[in-house]
């Protein structure tokens, strides 16, 4: 997985994928799906295709909450 900066580094893209319980997720030029909870958006307006760098915000935080539950499963001891 590429990092941040990758994703938006340059006049890279998003694009709009679907719409699925109040959030629409976009995918980075490199395939990485992010959710805009849409209680978030306010009165913007969403494209089918946009800038990366206008949504680094909603990249960074997915990234985040992907890396925090990565480290909790890790963390945790096997069932057998």
């Amino acid at each position: 997985m590429k990092n941040l900066k990758e994703m938006v580094a340059g006049n890279k893209s998003v694009r709009f994928e679907y719409y699925r319980k109040g959030e629409l997720w976009y995918a980075t030029e490199c395939g990485f799906l992010f959710p805009v909870p849409l209680n978030d958006t306010g009165d913007g307006t969403f494209a089918k295709q946009d800038k990366a760098l206008l949504f680094m915000r909603y990249i960074r935080k997915h990234l985040e909450a992907i890396e925090k539950e990565a480290l909790e499963q890790s963390s945790q001891p096997l069932q057998a």
